[in-house]
């Protein structure tokens, strides 16, 4: 049952950012929505509210629009939400041609999917699949370092699966391809919808089974074997990287585990 029917949660996303009241998502009325969007749909319900995904055009000011990385501190249901309404805005950019005769597609009146004008197909959001995955080694996790993290964070392995490969494979390949090591015991951890663009992040643990650190310096600038007591800085709370080095640290010093 709805709390307020007057208020609702509103993500309005401007060239891939979300519009922010206070760091976080507004709950409002729609009435008291000042600025322009060119539509509007319900994306789902959270804690009794429906949830709006709106469009904006480009005539707002960008100062109040953030990235989704911003809404890390908010409850994972809600964060999810802000991040289809992203992956949503995506559709429209990057579906907005028909793959099949060419034409022009626009939203459908009913459906969160693109239907092109000319021959009436639908073209629903785009997934795509990655894995990520933390290794562990004895009490210590392999951590890795990528050119785009200028803050020096290291997190797990990640990467995207290839055409053809179960998700145990790509574990494999990856940890592999980016550091050299081989794995076993792949086992399924959880998983998390990555609006950045439209990704699906399916987390793994996996043991070390062989080899010596060689990172893949086109990948990767360092790869390390780390322990609970000497951590570099890691991903931020609310990732699901965060979530696997978490487990895996609290795994490996369990009085349990021998």
């Amino acid at each position: 049952m709805l709390k307020n029917e007057n208020l609702a949660y509103y993500c309005i996303i401007q060239k891939g950012k979300i519009w922010l009241e206070n760091k976080t998502l507004p709950l409002r009325n729609m009435a008291d929505n000042t600025l322009s969007t060119i539509s509007s749909r319900v994306i789902g319900r959270f804690n009794g509210y429906l949830v709006y995904w709106l469009e904006a055009d480009d005539n707002n000011d960008p100062a109040n629009f953030y990235g989704l990385r911003e809404l890390l501190h908010i409850e994972p249901a809600l964060f999810d939400l802000a991040g289809r309404a992203i992956q949503l805005s995506y559709m429209l950019t990057q579906q907005r041609h028909c793959g099949r005769c060419g034409n022009k597609a626009a939203l459908h009146s009913e459906q969160l999917a693109m239907q092109c004008q000319g021959c009436g197909v639908m073209d629903y959001p785009r997934v795509s699949p990655c894995i990520i995955v933390a290794v562990r080694k004895d009490e210590k996790i392999l951590l890795a370092q990528h050119p785009r993290h200028k803050t020096g964070m290291y997190t797990v392995i990640a990467g995207f699966v290839e055409t053809g490969e179960t998700l145990e494979q790509c574990v494999a390949r990856e940890v592999l391809e980016e550091t050299g090591i081989t794995v076993s015991n792949i086992q399924y951890f959880a998983s998390q919808p990555w609006a950045f663009p439209s990704n699906l992040m399916m987390g793994f643990t996996a043991d070390y089974a062989s080899g010596e650190i060689k990172p893949d310096y086109e990948e990767l600038t360092d790869a390390i074997w780390a322990d609970a007591d000497h951590l570099p800085q890691l991903p931020p709370q609310g990732t699901i990287a965060r979530r696997l080095i978490d487990h895996t640290l609290s795994f490996s010093s369990s009085p349990y585990n021998d």
